[in-house]
């Protein structure tokens, strides 16, 4: 449990860092959101789970 207590905090920490150093090209792509289709969001999405799946593997075994 304590491992998934360390990954929301990281989530938190680099969400957060996004936040504070460039909100305004946060607005902007939260403004960009909307234009994009389904298929796009989803294969964002697909990618960054993969990213986030290989990061969490080799941070376990290497």
């Amino acid at each position: 449990m304590s491992t998934f207590f360390l990954a929301v905090g990281l989530v938190l920490v680099v969400e957060g860092l996004a936040y504070a150093l460039a909100p305004s090209f946060i607005r902007r792509m939260a403004e960009e959101l909307p234009k994009l289709g389904d298929e796009h969001l989803r294969l964002f999405g697909v990618v960054a789970l993969a990213i986030g799946v290989g990061l969490v593997y080799l941070a376990r075994h290497v």
